[in-house]
């Protein structure tokens, strides 16, 4: 009998983003029985599955309480884990990663009815819990009464704002995202800057409502990272094996670098990365042969999720 895989996604994915598609082509390539079921279908049998992944469920930040009680109910093996899920669903991961030695953006949490500290240079506001960009704005120090503003409106949705230093090396080289899959590194990508200055990031008001700027085809292309962002990537790496005792099966690791050149960690995308095959097609065959490992290793007794 063939093993049955489940790439799970949403209902509102826009068809630019195929990802999915390829993936689970490339698995059925492979002889696997590969769907992609949506993660809150009421008539899928999760359990029924060798092996569930969580690629796209985009709306989770919407439904945290329900997507994060679906993950906690999948019996089959669950890519990545439960546990990674919750964890990295709320930024403040960021505190724990900063804490195991990992440098990372400075950031400031604001929770709701903490008084806003005074803003005195550029700065990018954005939820803890979040995705896409959306409620997220970068405001000059002049522009500080809109910064406050877009606080108290994160804080209006019951949520914690954090606030992170506008980095300006973002628009001379980027952002960095290193795709590690299986615990080895498998692509680099260079994504330039989302916002700009003195606006929150406008959204697109369909089944997913990201900022606008993440439907541009230009956004993100292969790139190459230099040997201060390999040894970032392997640190945040080895900081999440520490924690969990295993290296979840893809990750992408979001970096910049700081007024002194250093690489720093933006975010850690361990439930829901985009990995832009359309950029580099070869990442979806190494995320296929990583699947077919961890079900070779699942059945063996091997793995532990």
């Amino acid at each position: 009998m063939r093993s049955r895989v489940a790439i799970a996604g949403f209902t509102g994915r826009p068809a630019e983003f195929r990802d999915d598609e390829v993936l689970i082509e490339r698995l059925r390539g492979r002889g696997l029985d590969a769907a992609g079921p949506t993660w809150d279908d009421p008539a899928i049998d999760w359990d029924g599955f060798d092996l569930v992944v969580a690629r796209s469920p985009w709306d989770y930040t919407t439904r945290l309480e329900e997507f994060l009680a679906w993950t906690a109910s999948v019996r089959a093996p669950l890519e990545n884990s439960a546990e990674v899920i919750a964890w990295n669903s709320d930024k403040r991961y960021l505190a724990d990663l900063r804490d195991a030695g990992v440098p990372i953006v400075a950031t400031t949490y604001i929770a709701p009815g903490e008084e806003v500290p005074p803003i005195a240079s550029e700065v990018v506001v954005k939820p803890t819990l979040s995705a896409g960009a959306r409620n997220t704005g970068r405001f000059r120090p002049e522009h500080a009464s809109e910064t406050v503003e877009l606080i108290g409106r994160i804080h209006s949705l019951g949520r914690t704002a954090m606030v992170q230093p506008y980095l300006s090396s973002v628009e001379s080289s980027g952002e960095t995202a290193i795709v590690l899959i299986g615990g080895e590194i498998s692509h680099v990508l260079r994504k330039r800057s989302l916002l700009r200055a003195d606006e929150v990031a406008p959204v697109r008001t369909d089944g997913l409502g990201v900022a606008e700027v993440m439907y541009d085809p230009d956004l993100v292309v292969a790139g190459a990272a230099d040997d201060h962002e390999l040894a970032l990537a392997g640190k945040v790496l080895g900081a999440v094996r520490d924690r969990f005792g295993v290296a979840p099966l893809v990750v992408r690791v979001d970096m910049l670098r700081d007024a002194a050149g250093s690489a720093v960690l933006l975010e850690l995308e361990a439930i829901e990365p985009n990995l832009y095959f359309s950029e580099v097609p070869e990442a979806a065959d190494r995320l296929a042969d990583a699947i077919v490992t961890r079900l070779e290793a699942t059945r063996s007794g091997a793995w532990t999720s």
